[in-house]
């Protein structure tokens, strides 16, 4: 390459060549006239909404920040919560499960739970669920879907 007369000038002239020859054949099939501007399609109209029909949807979940158990050794819950961060768009979610022949027990802890929450379980989430074990935890996610004002 280094022998070759003239170098990268020939070669940046025939790619221009090819370029200008290109850019020929495609304009050669190009319809006669000037072409109007592009023009975007107008957007289609948004459906209206449902008349007074209240949707249900799964509530949101989160990825737990801080978690308690009801097991020995354990703090008490109200005292766990409060040295746990308040704000507003963290959602306690008490879980109670049992075992075949506990449910009744399970409802009732679940409600002794929330009282011992206070205030924080104003808005909590409550599951009560069979499960392998008898036993209780209380999450802490951040998963509201409003916070108040």
């Amino acid at each position: 390459m280094a022998s070759a007369p003239g170098g990268w000038q020939i070669i940046l002239a025939d790619l221009a060549l090819i370029m200008f020859m290109i850019t020929a054949a495609a304009l050669a099939n190009a319809p006669e006239g000037p072409q109007s501007p592009f023009k975007p399609s107008p957007a289609p109209k948004p459906a209206p909404p449902p008349k007074t029909v209240q949707q249900i949807a799964p509530s949101l979940r989160g990825e737990p920040v801080a978690v308690w158990t009801d097991s020995a050794g354990a703090p008490p819950l109200a005292g766990w919560l409060a040295s746990e961060a308040r704000d507003a768009r963290l959602r306690p979610t008490i879980i109670v499960r049992f075992v075949k022949g506990h449910q009744a027990a399970a409802f009732a802890r679940a409600e002794a739970l929330s009282g011992e929450a206070g205030l924080r379980a104003t808005d909590a989430r409550i599951v009560v669920e069979a499960g392998p074990a008898d036993g209780a935890i209380v999450a802490l996610a951040y998963d509201q879907e409003q916070v108040a004002r």
